[in-house]
């Protein structure tokens, strides 16, 4: 007879956190919105964003924008609006930790001819390419400094 051994637990599939949180759950895209919002006035002061560009890439309109950063929206942002946040942060966050310098603020406006950008600025190719073109920007980051 053959001794089967018992399955290591180290390799069981951990329990699913009771505090996991998706930006499906209405509440806690409403828990989460205010804090967007305040990330992306942060990320716009340190990356010089007008207004318009602000609200291209939270998929906006520059009016809703407008209202957003004076706190007279009081909706909660969608999925998609919250994961487009989530993605612009990683990428201000990455920069912030690869250059020690205003380089990571300028960085988002130079214009850049690798293939992921032909010639325009991130800025540009996150707004013109939306959620993709804002994750593969922030893969691109956390590439150039090691983390993939």
């Amino acid at each position: 007879m053959v001794d089967i051994p018992k399955p290591n637990p180290a390799f069981e599939e951990a329990p699913t956190p009771g505090f996991l949180h998706t930006f499906a759950d209405e509440e806690d895209r409403g828990r989460l919105s205010p804090v967007a919002i305040k990330a992306m006035k942060g990320v716009a002061v340190h990356w010089r964003l007008r207004g318009h560009e602000v609200a291209a890439l939270l998929g906006v309109s520059p009016s809703t924008w407008d209202r957003m950063a004076a706190g007279k929206w009081e909706q909660s942002l969608t999925q998609d609006q919250l994961t487009r946040v989530s993605a612009i942060v990683g990428v201000f966050k990455g920069l912030q930790l690869l250059f020690a310098d205003d380089m990571a603020d300028r960085w988002a406006r130079l214009r850049n001819r690798g293939p992921l950008f032909d010639n325009r600025t991130p800025i540009e190719a996150m707004i013109e390419g939306g959620i993709p073109a804002m994750l593969d920007v922030r893969r691109h980051v956390d590439a150039l400094r090691g983390g993939l």
